[in-house]
Formats: C-alpha cells, structure tokens, sequence
C-alpha cells in the first residue's frame, strides 16, 4: 500500500534539543563584528562580555543586585560551580525527574558525599514538590530537557527559606518565566534556548548565594575553573566579564545577535510565546491521533521546549525499534532532524520547541509524522 507523503515541508527542519535551533535571522555574515584575534581582557573583549551579561540581565528581567557570570563548560560547568562551592554547610535535598537531575544526585552523593535526602520521580512524572523542606538546600532542575516535565511555577518554593535553592535552568530561561526572587543560584548554557553555540555555560547569584560563598569554605580543594572567591571575598570580576578561562569572541558574538533577535521578537514575552505556540501545535496533534501522547502525565507539567513523545499503539511490538526508524525515516526525508528520545529516557520522540523555532515548521512536521507513523506500522505488518 502506498503512502502519500504531505506536501508540505518545513523549512528548518532542525528540531535538536541541544544545540537547539539558532534564531531565523541567523547569518554566518552577521558574525563580522566579533573581537577575533583579540585579547578577551582587551577592552574590546570586556565590552562584549559585559554585553552579553547586561543583556541576559535586560531581557530576562534579573534583579539589579543579582550576580551573573559567564563560565566554563556549559550549564554543567555552571551546575557544578554551583554544588562543589556552594553545598556542604547544610543537609542537601535533590530532586529528579529525569536524567539530568539525576547526574546532579550522583555529584553530589557519590562525589561529594554529603547527606541529601533524594527524591525521584519516573520519566513523565514530577516529584512531591509540597513535601521539599527549604531548611535544606535543595537542588532541582527547572526543565527536565530528557523528560519534558517542568515544575509549573515557583509557588512550592519558601519565600522565607533557611537553605539555597540551586536550579538548572538551561532549558527554561528564555522560554519560561523564571521567578528570581525564589531562586539563589541558576544556570543556563547559550547553546539551549537562544540557539548560541556551545561550550559557555551562564550563573545567576542571589545576594543569598553571595553570602554563603563569602561565609562558607567547603572541606574540599576546588579546582581553578570553581572559584568565584578569593580571600573570603567574591570575585567581582567574573561579573563584569571578567572570565576565568579563555571565552570563544566568536561564541561571544553569536550570543549577541541572539540576544538582539530575541529584543525584536519582544524579549521574555516574547519568547514564551513563540515556545507556547509551538508546543500547543504538538499537544494538539497528540489530542487528536490516539497513537501518540505526551511523555509528561500532567498537563500542568507539560514542557514548553523539550516535548517528548511516546507512541502508544497497541500494535507496536517493539517500540525502541519503533521509534527508532520513524526518527530516522523523517530524517532521510529531510523534515526533521535529531527527534530521537535521549538514551536514558523511555522510547519516543523530542521534539524541540524554544523561541528560536517556527511554528509554522511544527506544524508542517507534524503531517509527516503521521505519514512515517503510518508508514511503519504497515512495514511491521508486513514483515510479520
């Protein structure tokens, strides 16, 4: 039987979680400006460091007296800043969802050895939220990016909390309205949601995260690329772009532009919008085809970025086999590229949704999901 194909097909058809979709406006030429060749403490180089702080403070609304540093290795260079200068004068809560989380638990209770209370959760699934006590610190990631489900607001978070919160933010901030005044220390990387390119991870400090560090030494040695102290005192520098390896100007630049893009498309509302507008076009594909649902159980939970998918026709033998060669025949067609589910996560589908996205390329994908779908169903009857 033959299968028509729709005749529709996306004009981006890069649906990657990470490095995610750069912004429409993206040009190799647009990059002409940036600082190559040139000292990163140049006073061109501060420049555009402090730039891309001061426009990650403007357009994601962070409070004056909150600190923000560009640092090495991504948002898991940023994590881990985090928990190996930051943890250790209280007992640790970590909660997990999803397998980014659950390297966090693995740093902190088999690296660090500290005494954390874990709470788990299966993929699609979140954990206990009103059962978090903010004596302890508590170390969550906002998004899980491998399992689609988000906390849905800031509400279970104590106003009047003894202990840090520390939130992995990188698939959230830009898509989802973060609420500073509850989180002490969050992270993101460039390469999430704005479409940057990888290897500069973010850090946003309360005044709260500023006094422990000030206050508290941990009872290990910290390696360079971890200290933001110096004498008891924070290293302002890192704050001003002042970094403390060798930052990519080229890198640095892209940021920019996304971060100008982002301005046009009307800052923070704007980006949530366009996230919310293209993860609605899934949820409404997956209301109306009874073979395919959203991994996340709670509407309330559902992510706006990284939507995962399960199939869910009975007549799937195998669906890890399944899902497998629906991703790689959209693939070969050209219309959506890198929607495999993560390794550790259930087989499905993620399809990325972030700001950077058109929606109007989601819901031309989506006709030819169907079609593979369709497609594979009738190779698997065959070859039984």
């Amino acid at each position: 039987m033959t299968i028509d194909q729709p005749a529709t097909r996306p004009v981006n058809p890069r649906f990657s979680s990470g490095p995610c979709a750069k912004p429409p406006v993206f040009d190799v030429s647009k990059l002409a400006g940036a600082a190559l060749g040139r000292s990163h403490r140049a006073a061109i180089g501060k420049d555009k460091l402090k730039a891309a702080i001061e426009g990650t403070r403007e357009i994601l609304g962070i409070p004056a007296d909150y600190r923000i540093g560009i640092v090495p290795a991504s948002d898991t260079g940023a994590v881990e800043m985090a928990l190996w200068s930051l943890l250790g004068a209280r007992k640790v809560e970590m909660l997990a969802w999803e397998s980014f989380g659950a390297g966090w638990v693995t740093d902190v209770v088999k690296q660090l050895k500290l005494d954390a209370e874990v709470k788990t959760a299966d993929y699609g699934r979140i954990v206990d939220l009103a059962s978090v006590d903010f004596d302890n610190d508590v170390v969550f990631t906002w998004n899980g990016t491998t399992s689609g489900v988000r906390v849905p607001n800031g509400d279970w978070i104590a106003a009047d909390r003894q202990g840090l919160t520390i939130c992995d933010a990188t698939s959230a901030a830009f898509a989802m309205d973060l609420p500073w005044d509850k989180l002490d220390v969050t992270t993101f990387s460039w390469q999430k949601v704005l479409g940057g390119e990888a290897a500069h991870g973010m850090i946003v400090l309360s005044p709260r995260a500023v006094e422990r560090l000030e206050s508290y030494t941990p009872a290990w040695p910290l390696p360079k690329i971890f200290r933001m102290t110096k004498g008891g005192k924070l290293i302002e520098g890192i704050f001003k772009g002042e970094t403390i390896n060798t930052p990519s100007m080229l890198a640095v630049e892209d940021y920019l532009l996304a971060l100008d893009w982002a301005r046009s498309v009307g800052g923070l509302k704007g980006l949530i919008a366009r996230a919310d507008a293209n993860a609605q076009a899934i949820f409404d594909f997956c209301e109306a085809h009874d073979w395919i649902a959203n991994l996340a159980e709670d509407a309330a939970t559902r992510s706006n970025t990284s939507v995962c998918l399960k199939f869910t026709d009975a007549r799937i033998q195998d669906g890890a086999a399944f899902a497998k060669a629906v991703a790689k025949r959209l693939e070969a067609e050209g219309v959506a590229l890198d929607i495999g589910a993560y390794r550790d996560a259930p087989a499905g589908l993620r399809i990325w949704c972030g700001g950077t996205v058109e929606t109007s390329d989601v819901a031309a994908v989506l006709p030819w999901l169907a079609w593979a779908f369709e497609v594979e169903i009738a190779a698997q009857a065959q070859a039984a």
